[in-house]
């Protein structure tokens, strides 16, 4: 086949021995490949039909609410995970506010070093009133609307 030839069902690009049955002059190992091919794609197949069956099984059971029943309304939810938020942030502001320490320890009197130093101790108090602010807020918020609703 020349450069320019456009390949034509008599001269496809494969050769005249392209068939879909497999030739006898292959080698084995593509035997082998093909029937472990057809395997997997039929094992797939045969998984995806017993699955798909078995979830429509489990989905006869009613809708259960995974968190605790404290959290049922928006307020409650947003204060508990303000809570976590807080629980989780204490202990970072702690570690923040040593390392702020240390760093004004190892400035050494290098005015650029303690001037950073300050910024860093400015973030983590601001960082930290942030987060406690959030936590104090939704918890008056909450127990206000709590308190008006009757709840």
């Amino acid at each position: 086949m020349r450069k320019n030839d456009i390949p034509t069902p008599s001269t496809s690009l494969q050769g005249p021995s392209s068939s879909s049955v497999v030739p006898t002059g292959t080698p084995a190992s593509l035997h082998i490949r093909r029937l472990a091919s057809k395997v997997v794609v039929s094992l797939f197949s045969t998984l995806f039909l017993f699955l798909s069956t078995v979830s429509t099984a489990f989905a006869q059971a009613g809708l259960e609410n995974p968190l605790n029943s404290s959290f049922s309304t928006i307020p409650a939810f947003i204060a508990g995970a303000l809570k976590v938020l807080v629980i989780v942030a204490l202990p970072i502001i702690a570690l923040f506010i040593v390392v702020s320490g240390f760093m004004f320890i190892f400035a050494r009197g290098n005015s650029s070093k303690l001037e950073e130093a300050k910024k860093n101790f400015v973030y983590v108090i601001i960082g930290a009133l942030l987060i406690l602010g959030a936590w104090v807020i939704a918890t008056l918020i909450g127990g206000t609307v709590t308190q008006l609703v009757g709840n």
